[in-house]
């Protein structure tokens, strides 16, 4: 019995066609199974249900030879043997319901919470296309995120599709957290790819823990096959399809994109793709841009505004994935280590970070403020090794001696926690504070 409740748990994101047609595995490797006797009957992406002495195990056609089909399998399974069944069982697709919110849930769209089955809906595919480019809705809706730096540097509107780059341990999944907070949306979707474990766990229970009532939690740890890390950011974008398409406003946190992006050049490379860009195939851009285009408006009412996580290593923003990313999206969101080193946090650096849409989620006095603001604190961060060798003299330069008197106020302001309440009108509080110190309001900068 138990072993026919687990291959009905494995078909339940399956949509079984009427003949079900099965091969024979003729070669194993420890994540890949290569099948003889579908060559005639497949297709790339079809699944492929496999007996194994340890249980069924799922795997997804990368590969079509004219004799034989590679499988890569979406879960370890050690006790393959020669001449086991391998039986197509249709396209991958998942059943989102209203009830899914507040569960946690693996890239199959099993639950991980031990909250109880989950209720299915009507079956949606995994690797659905984008919505045709004359349907899509325009966007017009500023959102307030409330993070300070955020809404005044690098606005976002309903909709948009933003990047969020860091390297390591400067604060990205914090800051993804208080993203996750702002009230102006009525359902996140977080997708936790290639995460160890105990992040997972920090991430639910810490940023994510005051709003999981409305969040859909997709985890792929990083001791996962390369399959399930692949497929957990096509299930969350499906999860949020649903939602979207059901008129509500949807955030979707991918953390991060560049996990996901080694999991799929993992398993292109295993289908014999060759790499053509610092080890990266070309499907594997592809396969990213065509996610980021799944999210955004569609016909309706609904919206998907997506933050995808993008690790930079070293710092290097030309690197294949950043720079794909940041080709692809309609914004960007940079994390400095410098400036957290240095005890601001959130560590955005707001000469690095831009928004595409600031037009639109700005008024127009907005707009310009903010356009003087970024060049007070250029100004300020150009002079900083001649002000350091004593090269400025007060007075000398009104316009510097300005950023000198009111940059450093003005990290000091944007200085934000998770413990911190949400920022309403990020301008008006950034004028109250520097006001009591420089007698001059938030004038003193619009006339920088």
């Amino acid at each position: 019995m138990a072993a026919l409740e687990r291959i009905a748990g494995l078909l339940s994101g399956y949509t079984s066609p009427a003949v079900r047609l099965s091969g024979v595995v003729d070669e194993a490797a420890p994540n890949e199974r290569m099948v003889r006797g579908l060559s005639a009957h497949a297709a790339l992406g079809d699944q492929l249900l496999v007996a194994h002495g340890d249980g069924p195990a799922l795997g997804e056609v990368i590969r079509i030879d004219r004799n034989r089909v590679a499988a890569a399998l979406y879960e370890r399974r050690s006790a393959a043997f020669l001449g086991a069944r391998a039986s197509l069982v249709g396209r991958f697709s998942l059943r989102p319901h209203d009830t899914w919110l507040g569960r946690v849930v693996d890239a199959l769209g099993r639950p991980l919470d031990g909250g109880g089955t989950l209720i299915q809906g009507a079956a949606r595919p995994a690797d659905a296309d984008p919505p045709a480019a004359l349907s899509r809705t325009p966007l017009t809706t500023a959102l307030r995120t409330g993070v300070k730096v955020l809404d005044i540097f690098a606005p976002l509107v309903e909709g948009q599709r933003v990047g969020v780059f860091a390297g390591s341990g400067v604060g990205k999944s914090t800051l993804l957290g208080m993203i996750a907070a702002a009230t102006t949306f009525d359902v996140v979707v977080a997708a936790l790819v290639g995460e160890r474990g105990r992040e997972v766990n920090e991430m639910l229970e810490g940023p994510l823990a005051a709003h999981r009532e409305r969040t859909i939690s997709v985890v792929a740890t990083g001791d996962e096959t390369a399959m399930m890390r692949r497929l957990a950011p096509l299930t969350a974008m499906t999860i949020a399809e649903f939602f979207r398409d059901a008129g509500k406003r949807v955030l979707l946190v991918t953390d991060s994109l560049t996990r996901a992006a080694h999991a799929a050049r993992d398993v292109a490379l295993a289908a014999g793709e060759p790499p053509v860009s610092r080890g990266y195939p070309p499907s594997v851009f592809a396969d990213l841009t065509r996610l980021a285009e799944r999210a955004g408006r569609g016909a309706g009412r609904g919206s998907i505004t997506a933050v995808f996580a993008v690790l930079v290593d070293g710092g290097d923003m030309e690197e294949p994935i950043s720079d794909a990313a940041r080709g692809t999206l309609d914004g960007h969101i940079v994390l400095s280590r410098p400036i957290a080193e240095a005890g601001r946090y959130p560590a955005v650096d707001p000469l690095a970070s831009l928004s595409r849409l600031a037009d639109r989620a700005f008024r127009a006095d907005e707009l310009d403020l903010s356009r003087r603001l970024r060049g007070l604190i250029a100004r300020y961060e150009d002079t900083r090794d001649l002000r350091l060798i004593g090269g400025h003299r007060v007075g000398s330069d009104p316009q510097l001696d300005r950023a000198v008197q009111l940059v450093p106020q003005i990290y000091e302001a944007l200085i934000q926690t998770p413990a911190n309440p949400p920022s309403i009108d990020a301008f008006a509080e950034l004028a109250a504070m520097l006001s009591p110190r420089t007698g001059h309001g938030a004038a003193e900068p619009e006339s920088a």
